[in-house]
């Protein structure tokens, strides 16, 4: 059996199973430079907008470690031309890239991957309660000075306590 397989098979739960974690709570991001690893990434789907057509989009989930624990964050990267610019300085971040350089996307190698990027909060209104939500607001470029040889800067290697799983729930009952 396939060892991804078996992993989301022991996070299935029963419809009658007794749960007790409420999990973490969601931690807003005080405005500032931080290092981050991807953590997840989605292919999907941009509906189109006023100013970007229907097109392909990746959702990319970083995770921040900070003194009260885990924040997350969701970014999508719209594949569309005029915002290759985006794309471009993700993968710079991520050290797939370099500046000027000619790239195929390997969104294979994102997941685990490490970079730095500035966040701020951004307020919006939800069925009429405001809420806060973590944004990037730039990649920096890749600096080995943030990730030194070595270091464990943010090992991912358990996803309990964590509010977002890599995986999907491959249950068949």
């Amino acid at each position: 059996m396939n060892e991804n397989y078996r992993n989301f098979q022991d996070g299935c739960m029963d419809w009658d199973d007794a749960i007790e974690n409420d999990g973490q709570e969601f931690i807003i991001l005080p405005e500032g430079d931080y290092n981050f690893t991807v953590t997840d990434f989605e292919r999907g789907r941009f509906p189109g907008g006023p100013k970007v057509p229907p097109c392909n989009k990746a959702t990319i989930t970083m995770q921040v470690k900070t003194d009260d624990g885990i924040a997350s964050i969701r970014t999508d990267l719209l594949l569309y031309r005029s915002l290759e610019w985006k794309i471009s300085s993700f993968f710079r971040c991520i050290g797939m890239k370099k500046h000027g350089e000619r790239l195929v996307m390997d969104w294979n190698k994102v997941v685990g991957s490490r970079g730095r990027a500035h966040f701020k909060p951004r307020t919006y209104t939800k069925d009429g309660e405001e809420r806060q939500a973590n944004d990037v607001d730039r990649f920096y470029d890749w600096d080995e000075k943030y990730f030194p040889a070595g270091s464990e800067w943010m090992e991912i290697d358990d996803d309990s306590g964590l509010p977002f799983e890599q995986g999907r729930c491959l249950c068949t009952n």
